[in-house]
């Protein structure tokens, strides 16, 4: 075989094959042969929102709104004792709080999640947004290397640099959000950054408000630190319109902490005292 006829063959071989590729695909593929290449996927109703959980209570859209978040879950799991996670103790102690909540009525309530799923901390405080929420709670535990260390603990969001934060939240947004009701779109970047710094710092007041609650109600059954009321920058706690607070249950790397929060009466105790907080602080919210 000569070298110009091994070269045209060369050259051919794969427009042959794209050929062949082609007859295949139009013999055994084509819709008339009953094959049907048009994926199908049924949409849920108009009405629902995509990625959000469900609420419940109340049907009545006027009734204040409490968004509980079981800290950790799915690939995190968080600290650990005795065989136990903290991802299934937050989630045990959120589902019991939201019962405590819908049994005695007249609140909404919605769990960032429900099983054991990872969210982004992000997302856990996105949700309570775009739900427009009252209250937003992330519940967890908390660890130490020393195992003398104690108590539950309630953290608001430090004030520390919150300026900052309003701005590159003002920058991000690019003035395409909504604040407690007042669209960023048409101010400046300035003008955007006042407005969060303003609702930041409301909501901040309402959060201490609620975790000063919190310990007053939980006082003789939540087990508390000596210092129990603290602040830091949680980013689940940075939600610039909607009061935040997150709880540090105990210490899963102390004994006795460790059994009171495996326990159900522990358990029961920490959902009744903080219930009975969210209803003081939703009953002083209405009045003013």
């Amino acid at each position: 075989m000569s070298r110009a006829l091994k070269f045209a063959l060369l050259l051919l071989a794969p427009v042959v094959v794209f050929a062949a590729m082609v007859g295949v695909d139009r013999m055994y593929g084509a819709s008339s042969k009953g094959y049907d290449y048009v994926a199908r996927v049924e949409l849920p109703p108009s009405s629902q929102k995509l990625g959000l959980p469900e609420i419940q209570g109340p049907a009545d859209a006027s009734r204040p709104l409490v968004v509980i978040d079981a800290g950790h879950g799915g690939h995190d799991p968080g600290a650990a004792a005795d065989g136990v996670n903290e991802k299934a103790l937050t989630l045990l102690m959120a589902q019991a709080l939201r019962d405590e909540l819908l049994a005695r009525g007249g609140v909404r309530v919605a769990l960032t999640r429900n099983d054991d799923k990872f969210l982004a901390l992000e997302e856990r405080s996105g949700i309570a947004r775009a739900l427009k929420a009252d209250l937003f709670l992330s519940i967890h535990a908390d660890s130490a290397s020393d195992s003398s260390a104690k108590g539950a603990s309630v953290y608001t969001l430090s004030s520390k640099g919150s300026n900052d934060l309003a701005a590159r939240m003002a920058e991000r947004e690019n003035r395409a959000d909504v604040v407690n009701g007042v669209s960023l779109g048409s101010t400046s970047d300035a003008v955007s950054a006042i407005l969060i710094d303003l609702s930041q710092r409301e909501s901040l007041a309402r959060s201490e408000e609620f975790a000063g609650l919190l310990v007053r109600e939980g006082q003789g059954r939540l087990g508390f630190r000596d210092q129990p009321l603290q602040s830091a920058s949680f980013v689940v706690l940075k939600s610039p319109d909607v009061p935040s607070v997150l709880v540090e249950s105990g210490y899963m790397s102390n004994s006795l902490d460790t059994a009171r929060l495996l326990s159900a009466q522990g358990r029961a105790a920490f959902a009744q005292a903080t219930a009975q907080a969210i209803r003081v602080y939703l009953a002083r919210q209405s009045e003013s």
